[in-house]
């Protein structure tokens, strides 16, 4: 079944397909006679500006997950999806002010290189592992699966081809031309993905409005489709499908107040403060000013992105339960065959892309989706070489490797990295919502990162040691949690992973004897404030784990045990700040943090003011 692709549509999708290779392959050209450094291959010759950073950012993560399977969410459980989106928004601000500024003074070429440096080669070999797993076996197949599962049901191409053009297509200019071109290519797909989905959605919202209107298809939306407008899901209120003919709770992918208490943040500061392939666009920025704005700038487009990856899931749901399919045949005047229906969740924006996008305005939705797609696996290809040839090849194999070695050696890891998910792709054809597989397989490793990269930037105490045998207990211990308490949503089992983490950290970092200076350390006056801070997280942190002990047996269906996640942090933040003045000695890697670095100007604290002002307003209306 396909999409009726008019020759309009594919003279549209054609001219989108030869614009972005030939943009990534124009950026990618070397002046002749000379070779690409790593730093052009890598860090794009660190010469973006703040609004090609924001670009790329959300080029790089909006995606195949998002189109597809959070539209597949926004189908079967609602706005509540959203969670990652708004939180994400946030998250960015803490990242632009506290954690990326770092990064940057240090120039590293990506995050186990930081690593190495803060802690040792043993840590960040880890996390070098970890992130190259996770990409190859949990990025790459998603994305490419999901891609590939939008040009069968749209345009009839089988799965394991469509996995296979998609790689392909993504690899042509991201291997030869490296970030330069990722990243410039992403300031044109972001502007095409970004206008496609909105046509999309207003088209979506326009046919659920049965000839009045748009406006009239927000309000038959929102009342045919009310559970569907919840941000805080209570226990056992909604059921979705469990891809393999059953249903589950909806609490189990978001579990009530976790998606603000709990493993959200998580997820969120570890994939947009420390995942190589969405933090390296920022250390690709021409300053640490232009990297902070690029920040600002991608957190209104998070905020945003609902509206186009979401809002058409739910009007997928809307159609498709509120009609019978003679209704719809006679309205679409498709016969029914042609209309066909939506077996799993992921096929939501797929059927209606085919169904109710018109001619012409088709091939400009499908580039959108295209675009999206092939960003993200152009980034992730990328950063797949980047790792490899930096934290593996370059320490363990070769140190002393030229330019043209490093830059030969990270395109051949791209090519291996893409035949291995063509060949891992398509066993993801048996899973309802493949976002929610992506978010659950990515939150074994972020407590860890979290807990390992936060220690390393901001204590002074933190040790080698301690920040590898968190490491080697991140994923035992969640596979741990899923054994003994398998019904207990990931999202919580990650605030409790966190707190372990937290707890073997501290131990470890405490009991090790340090003969090196402290050079924060003060007293009296010089160190009232910091410690002030600290008392105040502490009491903050004792404060919610009260709460989350008196109120857990009355609002368990709400998830309330996330808070004492968010206890452990506070105390943690507490701990580290007041330690960080009060102890004499420190680890010798500690980094010397100029607070400067920290500082804002006016317009980024009134942009960060504004996101998280629409953030809050938009929870109030739609908590539950």
């Amino acid at each position: 079944m396909t999409a009726g692709f008019s020759t309009l549509d594919y003279v549209i999708f054609i001219l989108y397909a030869i614009a972005i290779v030939s943009v990534g392959l124009w950026v990618s050209r070397s002046k002749k006679g000379l070779e690409k450094t790593a730093q052009e291959y890598f860090l794009a010759d660190k010469s973006l500006t703040w609004w090609a950073v924001g670009a790329s950012l959300i080029a790089a993560n909006i995606s195949a997950e998002h189109f597809i399977g959070t539209s597949g969410s926004g189908f079967a459980i609602g706005l509540g999806i959203s969670a990652y989106e708004w939180i994400a928004g946030i998250a960015l601000i803490i990242v632009a002010k506290y954690f990326l500024p770092i990064f940057l003074q240090h120039g590293v070429y990506t995050m186990p290189q930081f690593l190495s440096e803060r802690f040792n080669k043993g840590v960040s070999t880890a996390f070098a592992v970890f992130w190259l797993l996770v990409y190859v076996f949990v990025n790459l197949t998603s994305v490419s699966y999901l891609g590939a599962l939008a040009l069968d049901k749209i345009m009839g191409i089988p799965l394991q081809y469509g996995i296979i053009g998609l790689l392909i297509f993504s690899g042509i200019y991201s291997i030869y031309g490296g970030l330069e071109a990722v990243a410039w290519t992403d300031v044109v797909q972001v502007v095409i993905l970004v206008a496609g989905g909105l046509i999309t959605t207003f088209l979506a919202l326009d046919a659920v409005g049965m000839g009045d209107g748009v406006i009239a298809g927000i309000g038959n939306l929102y009342r045919d489709a009310k559970d569907h407008f919840v941000m805080i899901m209570p226990q056992g209120r909604v059921m979705v499908p469990d891809g393999v003919g059953g249903s589950r709770d909806a609490f189990q992918d978001l579990p009530g107040l976790a998606v603000i208490l709990g493993g959200m943040w998580l997820t969120n500061l570890g994939y947009w403060g420390f995942n190589q392939y969405i933090i390296q666009k920022g250390l690709a920025a021409k300053s640490i000013d232009e990297a902070k704005k690029g920040l600002l700038f991608a957190g209104y487009l998070k905020l945003l992105m609902p509206i186009i990856v979401v809002i058409p899931g739910i009007a997928a749901y809307v159609l498709i339960n509120d009609y019978t399919p003679e209704q719809l045949s006679t309205i679409l005047n498709l016969p029914i065959e042609h209309i066909g229906t939506i077996q799993k969740s992921d096929e939501a924006y797929p059927w209606l892309l085919r169904n109710f996008i018109p001619n012409g305005i088709r091939g400009l939705a499908f580039a959108a989706l295209a675009a999206a797609i092939v960003s993200s696996l152009a980034s992730m290809i990328n950063s797949t070489s980047t790792i490899f040839t930096m934290d593996i090849y370059k320490v363990y194999f070769k140190p002393k490797a030229n330019n043209h070695e490093l830059v030969r050696t990270g395109r051949i890891v791209a090519v291996v990295a893409l035949l291995i998910a063509m060949l891992v792709a398509p066993q993801l054809a048996s899973l309802d919502q493949v976002f929610q597989y992506i978010q659950e397989y990515t939150g074994y490793i972020y407590p860890g990162v979290v807990v390992v990269f936060g220690m390393g930037l901001l204590w002074r105490q933190a040790t080698a040691n301690a920040a590898l045998w968190t490491a080697i207990a991140t994923i035992p211990a969640g596979i741990v949690f899923k054994v003994f308490y398998p019904e207990m949503p990931f999202i919580l089992r990650m605030g409790y992973v966190f707190i372990i983490l937290c707890f073997i950290a501290s131990l470890i970092s405490f009991s090790e004897k340090k003969s090196f200076i402290n050079p924060d350390h003060k007293s009296g006056k010089q160190a009232a404030k910091t410690v002030a801070s600290s008392y105040f997280f502490i009491i903050l942190g004792i404060v919610c784990a009260a709460i989350g002990f008196g109120l857990f047996n009355s609002y368990a269906y709400l998830g309330i045990e996330a808070i004492f996640m968010l206890a452990v942090l506070f105390v943690m933040l507490g701990v580290i700040l007041y330690t960080n003045v009060k102890m004499e000695t420190a680890d010798p890697k500690s980094f010397n943090v100029d607070p400067a670095l920290f500082k804002t100007t006016t317009p980024f604290n009134l942009g960060a003011a504004g996101i998280t002002l629409i953030v809050g307003l938009l929870y109030y209306f739609f908590w539950m």
